[in-house]
């Protein structure tokens, strides 16, 4: 089975465009298509964009509770990674969380709408992809 990490763009984009493709693979997680990974780094990154980024809040609908509920999802829903690698490989050390995530994992795919994860393409095994081209993949791999 694959194991799968994403980015908290990814998963801020499944929580506020619930029937797009990032909606749709953490859909396809959820009925264990694949292993989806996580860190809490991850998911913190992601609780704290969602309540504190305005944009998000003039553009979409939601509460904080709606925040609180979808991290309490994730949590149950995903498994949680640790102890994760010092790893200096992006430009933002942020992004080296999310790549670190993924290694400690021993995913086979990053899925990331950030342009500093995609530009790297693989990172010690791990293929980072946008989360349309793992749609992709995933149709191609289990079709309907």
């Amino acid at each position: 089975m694959l194991k799968v990490v994403f980015d908290s763009t990814t998963l801020v984009s499944a929580f506020l465009r619930k029937g797009g493709a990032t909606g749709a693979l953490l859909e396809r997680a959820v009925q264990g298509e694949y292993e989806l990974y996580l860190s809490e780094v991850i998911i913190e990154e992601t609780r704290h964009v969602l309540l504190n980024r305005e944009h998000l809040r003039l553009h979409f609908s939601y509460t904080n509770l709606d925040v609180e509920e979808y991290v309490t999802l994730l949590r149950a829903s995903v498994r949680l990674v640790s102890n994760l690698p010092t790893i200096t490989v992006c430009r933002d050390p942020n992004d080296d969380i999310i790549i670190a995530t993924a290694i400690a994992a021993g995913a086979s795919h990053l899925v990331a709408r950030d342009k500093d994860l995609l530009t790297l393409v693989t990172y010690q095994g791990v293929t980072i992809l946008a989360p349309e081209a793992f749609l992709r993949l995933l149709r191609e791999r289990y079709p309907a």
